[in-house]
């Protein structure tokens, strides 16, 4: 695969076809464990390497799938990843493991994983489908540290505040800039209002590439005019 190809791909799934911020799937735990940094960064990882390995998985066994049962398979194998995931955060991230909670069993539902296997990796390579899947991936995880940190910054005047879930509790503890923020953001209302400026922000952007592109056109016809 050309390096084009590659860069294309991957602004595909960070921009233009966004799971989170375009196609608006795996909104439960995105909207719910977005309230600080870490926590975006534990399940945007965790999320990024299960949609790589299944659709690696249901790449490799797309030819014995029957169609019949084809969506139970593919929950299989995402049910089975996601176990190995929790087990490792289980050991080695106890407290991110205790904060994240429910979410991390939950990536077995998350539809754009279920949705990736189906749309692309069951009718493509495992050299495609695994770079679909960390192109997807790497976007909806962005899109969840993004948003965690949004959250972080405003509702709680902080930034990686809960660092020692990564490290142990030792070395770096974050940055604290006052004694409080806007507690509105750390409540789930904030959930939704952080999300709406992230997709109104990427609208905005868009329309201005458009019409930037749109202006540049009229200008190249009228010179050669």
């Amino acid at each position: 695969m050309s390096e084009t190809t590659l860069i294309a791909r991957l602004k595909n799934g960070i921009w233009k076809d966004n799971p989170g911020l375009v196609q608006l799937l795996g909104l439960c735990p995105l909207l719910a464990v977005t309230t600080t940094l870490v926590n975006g960064i534990g399940l945007g990882i965790a999320t990024l390497l299960v949609l790589t390995c299944s659709n690696a998985l249901v790449s490799a066994t797309r030819r014995w799938i029957l169609n019949e049962i084809r969506i139970p398979i593919y929950v299989l194998i995402i049910a089975s990843l996601v176990t190995c995931i929790e087990l490792i955060f289980k050991a080695w991230f106890p407290t991110l493991d205790r904060s994240l909670g429910i979410f991390i069993p939950l990536i077995v539902t998350n539809c754009a994983i279920v949705a990736r296997a189906e749309i692309y990796a069951s009718k493509n390579s495992i050299g495609a489908s695994i770079l679909d899947g960390i192109a997807m991936g790497t976007g909806f995880a962005l899109l969840l540290m993004l948003i965690g940190a949004f959250r972080e910054f405003f509702g709680q005047a902080s930034i990686l505040s809960d660092i020692g879930m990564l490290t142990g509790g030792e070395g770096f503890n974050g940055f604290s800039f006052a004694d409080s923020g806007l507690l509105l953001l750390i409540l789930p209302p904030g959930a939704f209002f952080a999300l709406a400026l992230a997709v109104a922000a990427k609208n905005a952007i868009d329309r201005k590439v458009r019409r930037a592109r749109n202006t540049g056109s009229t200008r190249s016809l009228r010179r050669s005019g």
